[in-house]
């Protein structure tokens, strides 16, 4: 198990490039994370939900994700709430406090989906949160030692070096944790190193004097890990000024701000710039395309973004002739009226919408989960994605289909054709689509290739570095 001495400390990516890794050295690996906290969610091969992170992870290890792989998954809602999947369904939403005493019912499901991972695999890469020295946190914690203790699974602790005070996070961490729970932990993983690695020599060897716990390596700063998928934050590259020969795609930075790696492939475009719209500052006049992302809390982002006077912008966007995509939360701000009676994700409330297509959406019970294969007729190239969402979305808009998928439309076109909407997430994965619809932007070369290959190549870097730079039969011995 990784756990860190933080949050944003590189679990996920070390956890996915190990999973690379042991795989290319003969074994069967399973990624395994038992609770997860985030809004970027992916569809499971039992057609049930996890986190984003764990999909990538599965593809890492070369093998079908699964919902026991994140057998509890939390989407944040509001600040204090959540909604919770349990082994990838919907079990019940829960305020921050009453979790917590939620807990221990859940955690029985955490342990039988870690029987079967570890049943199907030579080696399972167990990925922590936050840090187990949340001492605040322990009583009711499944997801660190919480989940460590009881099943005995052997603790490499990460630290990120490049957030400073590395060496006190460390040793600080030991100092909190009680004595069962030190002898868990049987080395450390330093990331994030950048320079000369023998100038940290001294730091490696008072965590060593302090704690006893073995170097299992230093992790150098990786710029391949860019192409791999964010899980917790979007790291916004450049200004806000269009830079010269390159499209402009802004994106308004919603709250509750769902799957945004939606846009990566975009991102990986050498003359596309992807800039990430912070609230407090207008959307740029001169953008070439507006995407407005998924949410986890449709009415409340969708009032917010009024609040922020992006609706203005928007309109004006549109009145200049410019492109506005919406995808799923995004698609349903974009109609007449988005309601949730049933207080599906938050109180019973409703919101107009912007009014650029012709639909309106109620959000009731249920969700639809599953893989895409559809076809989009305005460019005639094949799009590939996945559903995950809430709501029923009608109207007359519905006869002008963006995306179809078995004669249902799951996106439709304004008159013009300028504003778009559909429920598929990962639709630019295809390098055809991409490259037509970029092309309808006026945009003229595009890299020729899936995204799925770049990713790929990362994840083979990132673990070709970890052979290079980590003890690997020293983890894989601890392991035992």
């Amino acid at each position: 198990m990784l756990q860190g001495t933080g949050s944003d400390v590189g679990k996920s990516v070390l956890v996915a490039g190990l999973c690379r890794a042991f795989h290319h050295r003969g074994l069967t690996v399973r990624p395994f994370k038992p609770q997860n906290m985030s809004n970027n969610a992916a569809v499971a091969k039992e057609g049930g939900e996890i986190g984003r992170a764990q999909w990538l992870q599965a593809r890492a290890a070369c093998v079908e994700p699964s919902v026991h792989m994140n057998p509890v998954l939390l989407k944040p809602e509001s600040d204090t709430g959540a909604q919770i999947v349990l082994q990838g369904q919907v079990y019940g939403r829960a305020e921050a406090r009453t979790y917590q005493e939620r807990k221990h019912e859940l955690f029985a499901c955490v342990v039988e989906s870690f029987e079967r991972m570890k049943a199907e695999a030579d080696l399972v890469l167990v990925e922590g949160a936050g840090s187990p020295a949340e001492v605040n946190l322990r009583a009711t914690d499944i997801a660190n030692m919480g989940f460590a203790l009881p099943t005995q699974t052997p603790v490499a602790l990460v630290g990120d070096i490049n957030r400073g005070g590395v060496i006190a996070a460390i040793v600080g961490t030991h100092a909190l944790l009680p004595p069962e729970e030190r002898t868990l932990i049987k080395g450390v993983i330093i990331n994030q190193f950048r320079g000369d690695v023998r100038l940290f020599d001294g730091g490696l060897k008072t965590i060593t004097e302090v704690t006893s716990w073995q170097n299992f390596g230093v992790v150098p700063f990786l710029r391949s890990v860019r192409d791999l998928p964010a899980e917790d934050a979007v790291v916004l590259e450049g200004g806000l000024k269009r830079r010269e020969g390159r499209l402009l795609i802004v994106v308004p930075m919603l709250p509750r701000i769902a799957n945004f790696d939606d846009l990566d492939p975009l991102r990986a475009e050498p003359d596309v710039d992807v800039v990430f719209v912070r609230p407090g500052k207008p959307l740029p006049r001169d953008a070439d395309l507006i995407v407005l992302p998924g949410s986890k809390a449709t009415v409340s982002d969708l009032r917010f973004l009024k609040a922020e006077g992006w609706d203005t912008d928007i309109a004006a966007h549109v009145r200049a002739g410019g492109y506005v995509l919406g995808i799923c939360g995004g698609y349903q701000m974009l109609g007449q009226r988005v309601s949730d009676p049933d207080g599906i994700e938050s109180a019973p409330d409703e919101e107009q919408g912007l009014g650029l297509l012709d639909v309106e959406t109620v959000l009731c019970s249920g969700k639809e989960v599953r893989d895409v294969l559809g076809h989009a007729p305005g460019w005639d190239a094949e799009v590939t994605g996945y559903e995950i969402h809430t709501g029923r979305t009608t109207g007359a808009g519905l006869e002008r289909p963006f995306i179809l998928s078995g004669g249902a439309s799951l996106g439709i076109m304004s008159k013009d054709c300028r504003v778009m909407g559909t429920y598929v997430h990962a639709l630019f994965e295809k390098a055809g689509f991409r490259q037509a619809f970029l092309a309808r932007l006026g945009h003229g070369a595009c890299m020729g290739e899936d995204h799925g290959h770049r990713v790929d190549r990362a994840l083979d870097d990132l673990a070709e570095a970890l052979e290079k730079h980590l003890d690997l039969d020293a983890l894989y011995a601890a392991s035992r």
